[in-house]
């Protein structure tokens, strides 16, 4: 097996209230080969007056994890933010809609619902631009402001680490889409945020790149694994055909595969999705709320998620996947319209049922009559695609 497989150290299963709190992993356990890919769910917050008594740590979150469980998630990641007003950097209000007390204590019991459910965690301390802009392009516009911005920055995410290793949560993103720090001369202090974060949170560390600057990041030598955003556009064209989707995806494994190999470290797609409107995989970044008249099509949600997964199930250096997302209370669709994001109860959760069934690389021996994807192993490393004809057959490796 490659030395890019994926597998956790620590116990199978942590099924039951009351068990003991399991050993953080650490980044040696990505050698062990026990444990198999990451199947996950993220698990949205929902922090809001208008919505009492839902959310993380509630019988309603629980709900939601029993779920993902359910569909075969073995991970689901939890999203604690954190206000900037705006692409400034004036600094990270640890504050987002209740008190950080509060939240904290949320996130805490999440945790602790998440491995007694079985099911292990990422927390992903995300940053929410109140003007409205993408916080990968916050820029305090000069050496004093960027040192005021990694010290305000560095206090939000070691509050979230601490909690991280507090709850014994198995892996850590040290942030989230932020291109104009990790991608330029400012990255080396982004470094230092990292090596602090190690002092002070011991499980497995990763980083949320956006899918399309992850390759221009310079900080991913520092993470035991490389986090993607993984919202690559599949398609060219409107109403393109499944094998033209199938070639979309086999495109964007060669690229990650090529990153892989560069920095000799797997990857894992920290959020991965597709809205549920026609030609989702053209461009899947859109977010649905600033969409109007949009034809709701399930079908096409379903077809991007199969495109994507099936080429990226045989890579052995692909440790896994986060679905974008669901939210902490299953009977709330206030949360997002319609043709949002979340695949429950859509045709897309069946095609993510398959692939959390299905055999994937990073699980170490294949296992065949699975219904995304089955391969055969002729050699060591060597994988042949067995499941559709839309699909080209996987050739030995040199």
């Amino acid at each position: 097996m490659s030395s890019y497989a994926l597998a956790l150290a620590g116990a199978s299963s942590f099924a039951t209230a009351g068990v003991p709190t399991p050993p953080l992993l650490h980044a040696e356990a990505w050698a062990d080969e026990s444990a198999g890919a990451v199947r996950g769910v993220t698990i949205g917050p929902i922090e809001s007056a208008a919505h009492p008594g839902v959310g993380y740590g509630t019988p309603a979150g629980r709900a939601a994890m029993a779920e993902a469980r359910a569909m075969g998630a073995t991970w689901i990641a939890v999203t604690p933010f954190g206000r900037v007003w705006d692409l400034s950097g004036g600094g990270v209000d640890l504050t987002f809609e209740k008190p950080v007390v509060e939240n904290t204590a949320a996130v805490l019991a999440a945790i602790h619902d998440a491995h007694a459910e079985g099911l292990r965690v990422m927390v992903v301390p995300h940053l929410w631009v109140e003007s409205g802009e993408w916080r990968a392009l916050i820029d305090p516009g000069s050496d004093e402001g960027w040192a005021r911005w990694a010290a305000s920055y560095r206090r939000f995410v070691l509050h979230w680490a601490s909690v991280a290793e507090r709850g014994h949560a198995e892996m850590f993103s040290v942030g989230v889409e932020l291109r104009s720090w990790v991608t330029t001369a400012r990255a080396p202090s982004f470094v230092e945020v990292i090596r602090v974060v190690r002092e002070r949170y011991h499980g497995l560390l990763t980083y949320s790149g956006n899918w399309d600057d992850v390759g221009n990041t310079v900080i991913l030598g520092e993470l035991d694994v490389i986090g993607v955003n993984a919202f690559y556009p599949l398609a060219e064209r409107e109403g393109s055909t499944p094998e033209e989707l199938a070639a979309g995806g086999a495109k964007v494994a060669r690229q990650l595969g090529e990153l892989a190999a560069e920095w000799h470290k797997p990857i894992v797609l920290t959020e991965m999705g597709y809205t549920t409107r026609a030609d989702p995989a053209l461009r899947p970044w859109e977010w649905p709320d600033a969409m109007h008249h949009v034809r709701v099509d399930e079908r096409a949600q379903a077809a991007a998620y199969f495109a994507l997964l099936s080429s990226l199930a045989w890579e052995p250096w692909c440790a896994g996947f986060f679905v974008w997302r669901t939210y902490a209370d299953p009977l709330d669709v206030s949360q997002e319209s319609e043709w949002g994001f979340s695949p429950r109860g859509k045709l897309a959760e069946l095609t993510l049922r398959d692939a959390f069934a299905a055999w994937w690389a990073a699980d170490g021996e294949p296992v065949r009559g699975r219904a995304l994807s089955a391969h055969r192993a002729r050699t060591p490393g060597v994988l042949a695609w067995e499941a559709s004809p839309a699909l080209p057959i996987r050739e030995p490796l040199p």
